[in-house]
């Protein structure tokens, strides 16, 4: 069988490495250094064109959503207003314009009194005997009193209710007890209280 040599062109063998200097003699081709820059360029170019048309768009639609430029809907450059510092008058200014708008508002914060004389209202009610009608006598006693009837009478029973027949996958329904008391104290009237035993707890002065 004979065998036959096959010999590389001169083109395709492998460049020779002088490695005598101890350093790449040639130089960084700078063709690849443009064309990665220009590249660069361009790809930063059509994204900003590619985001301003988009953002052009989004105004476009916004506007026409919210209709023509009116008493009602105006566009404020709010730029000009600045960091506003926070101020008792500038405070005091925005309760006025609170109390323009018509009742029932929503609390802004938990230090309102009026709230405070809400809790105190009930707590008189509920720890004190006050008429109901006092032309028939009826009298309305202490939630702590009306307690211990309870224990002790028990609470009266209602003639048992017909229901109606229960569907497929349907369950009786059950009647948990609330967690709470009605209500919660205040952070405002919470800081009342803790002043109020401070000063009771204070020494008085011999006089």
């Amino acid at each position: 069988m004979s065998t036959h040599n096959h010999h590389e062109p001169e083109d395709q063998q492998p460049e020779k490495i002088d490695a005598s200097l101890g350093y790449e003699p040639s130089d960084v081709r700078v063709s690849g250094i443009v064309v990665f820059l220009a590249s660069m360029a361009i790809f930063v170019a059509v994204t900003a064109i590619t985001a301003y048309g988009m953002g052009k768009a989004i105004n476009a639609w916004m506007n026409r959503e919210d209709g023509p430029t009116s008493k009602w809907a105006t566009t404020v450059n709010i730029r000009q207003l600045g960091n506003l510092p926070a101020s008792p008058e500038m405070q005091h200014k925005v309760a006025e314009l609170t109390q323009q708008f018509p009742t029932p508002r929503l609390q802004t914060d938990d230090g309102n009194q009026d709230v405070t004389d809400l809790h105190q209202r009930e707590d008189l009610l509920l720890d004190h005997y006050t008429w109901v009608d006092q032309s028939q006598g009826k009298v309305r006693i202490p939630i702590d009193r009306a307690m211990e009837l309870i224990a002790q009478r028990g609470l009266p029973v209602a003639p048992a209710a017909q229901h109606a027949p229960l569907m497929a996958g349907d369950s009786e329904p059950t009647i948990s007890m609330p967690l709470t008391n009605g209500f919660a104290r205040t952070g405002y009237e919470q800081d009342q209280a803790a002043l109020q035993s401070a000063e009771s707890r204070r020494p008085q002065a011999v006089k």
